[in-house]
């Protein structure tokens, strides 16, 4: 697997020449998200892993990626409804096992994504696997997003518009590396 560095470089190439789009895409799910109180979040989300997962093959995304997924609609909800309930009573636990079991089914929509005819339950037990020796691994890749956010809160939310795309990104990279080793073993 490669190492965090890695996937954040890959992740900076990937997003190089497609900023402007990729804000635009965010726009647009924030509005959709905002417009339908939510109810079409966890779509669009598993659409937002297809764009990402689509650009690290080298293709350019465009707004009607978003949308691509949208016949996993009740998939993607149901994925969202149960990975919450199972965070909430593994919480319910003590706080660190809700965090492990949290990153543990965050792989969900991006193998929905990639996946859009298995059930949620399928997703959410390949999230599982996958993430297997994973999840330390990706709480600190997200930790080391932390000055990154920090620097959009400097700037009154304006550098989202890099820091989203490029978290994303190395997020997509970094489940396309972790499907790779599981496949291996």
């Amino acid at each position: 697997m490669p190492e965090r560095a890695q996937l954040k470089q890959l992740a900076k190439g990937q997003i190089k020449g497609n900023i402007g789009i990729l804000f635009v895409c965010t726009i647009v799910l924030s509005f959709m998200t905002f417009l339908t109180l939510g109810l079409f979040a966890p779509a669009l989300g598993v659409g937002v892993c297809f764009i990402y997962l689509n650009m690290t093959g080298g293709a350019k995304p465009s707004v009607g990626d978003l949308f691509k997924r949208s016949s996993t609609f009740g998939k993607a909800l149901w994925l969202s409804i149960i990975t919450g309930f199972f965070t909430m009573l593994w919480t319910y636990l003590l706080i660190v096992p809700g965090i492990i079991k949290g990153l543990s089914y965050s792989m969900g929509p991006y193998v929905m994504a990639e996946n859009p005819d298995w059930t949620a339950r399928q997703c959410l037990s390949e999230s599982k696997r996958i993430m297997k020796g994973n999840v330390g691994k990706l709480f600190v890749l997200y930790l080391s997003f932390i000055p990154w956010m920090l620097l959009c809160g400097i700037t009154f939310g304006v550098a989202y518009i890099y820091v989203f795309p490029y978290m994303d990104a190395t997020i997509a990279n970094f489940y396309l590396a972790i499907k790779s080793a599981a496949v291996q073993q």
